[in-house]
């Protein structure tokens, strides 16, 4: 398990020759269905680019990101968003138990 300031990132191997994701955002951390969208296709876009071993993946949203008083979408959000998941995605091929071989 990993964690940052909003995200937490469970991880486990798998058997399969690729990498496997699921994403969590609750309406009651993420009111807002675009910003619950924004976070899923951030996820699934990091997801793609990083190269990571055969591993199943979770990102749960652990943290409030924003209220329904804040903007859903905006520049700022999508950035916090991104630089959080790059830093839990860049925990994983660094893991002793996820080491390649």
């Amino acid at each position: 398990m990993f964690r940052t300031e909003h995200f937490v990132l469970y991880a486990c191997r798998n058997s399969l020759p690729q990498a496997r994701l699921g994403v969590v955002a609750a309406k009651r951390l993420a009111p807002r269905a675009v910003t619950r969208n924004t976070i899923k296709r951030a996820t699934r876009e990091l997801f793609r680019q990083a190269e990571l071993p055969a591993v199943d993946c979770i990102v749960r949203l652990s943290r409030p990101l924003n209220s329904k008083r804040d903007p859903a979408r905006t520049a700022a959000l999508k950035a916090v968003v991104r630089a959080e998941l790059t830093q839990l995605f860049a925990f994983l091929p660094n893991a002793p138990a996820f080491a390649r071989k």
